[in-house]
């Protein structure tokens, strides 16, 4: 039997990337799942994906800095399915300047989308859940980024690190109601699996970027997770398996954090 046969998932930020690959990947364990975004493409795009594979899903387009079109999302996916089991707080900006550089309105709009975006759909989604009285798993994507001081990303870093504390306050604002709050870690992720869903989904096929950095030989296991090791870890913090586990956070990273900081496993 699927492991989330009859859940209810929210997964915001579906681009064909991370997002995509946790919906995807819910869904191929049996969840129901609602991809949002918003670009309304990567919400649509990617339900219609998860519906051609076989499975149950609606796109919603949504602001997730907007608590009244929050709020709208969650009642929308409430009369959709009865209700919510699992949310993914995925929605993020990527990228960043050095402290020196960063213009206030390109720091405030990251930390708009990172920490306050992920604050408000956890508390309508968890709202909802402790009204259904059944319990949930909410899941915060976080970044190494967020564990170390990384230069040229001040706003991404600070945002990332603060939703690693806001993983465990919420968890224990939660717990009596039996829903668990967790975060999970990615790191530096190999694009390839990302580009081959977005030409899945029909989009072209972009041309290749260069990396400033050989993330392969800096992680100890010596090659980059792919969307799809994320999606696996979720799945597993979202099913009974992880009954006891909140407040917790995941590292998928190949090894990245625990590395010692001078080591080049691979030169």
């Amino acid at each position: 039997m699927s492991r989330l046969a009859g859940k209810v998932a929210i997964v915001t930020g579906t681009s064909p990337n991370i997002g995509g690959g946790i919906a995807q990947g819910l869904a191929d364990e049996g969840a129901r799942v609602v991809c949002v975004d918003l670009a309304e493409d990567n919400a649509r795009q990617c339900a219609d994906w998860i519906a051609k594979r076989g499975g149950t899903s609606l796109g919603i387009a949504c602001d997730v800095t907007d608590e009244g079109q929050v709020e709208a999302m969650v009642a929308r996916v409430r009369d959709a399915y009865g209700g919510v089991d699992i949310l993914v707080n995925n929605a993020g900006i990527l990228g960043g300047l050095s402290v020196l550089e960063m213009p206030l309105d390109r720091w405030s709009r990251q930390v708009a989308v990172n920490l306050t975006g992920t604050f408000l759909c956890t508390k309508h989604v968890a709202r909802l859940m402790v009204a259904q009285g059944r319990g949930g798993s909410i899941i915060v994507i976080i970044s190494t980024a967020g564990h170390q001081g990384q230069a040229g990303n001040i706003a991404y870093s600070t945002t990332k690190s603060g939703l690693l504390n806001f993983t465990r306050a919420a968890a224990m604002d939660l717990v009596k109601h039996g829903i668990r709050v967790n975060s999970l870690t990615p790191t530096a992720t190999d694009p390839e699996e990302g580009i081959e869903r977005g030409v899945a989904w029909g989009r072209p096929r972009p041309e290749p970027r260069a990396r400033g950095l050989d993330f392969v030989k800096m992680l100890p296991m010596g090659k980059l997770p792919s969307p799809r090791h994320y999606a696996r870890a979720c799945v597993f913090l979202a099913s009974d398996d992880a009954e006891m586990i909140t407040g917790a956070d995941l590292r998928v990273d190949a090894g990245a954090i625990a590395k010692y900081w001078p080591w080049v496993p691979h030169s």
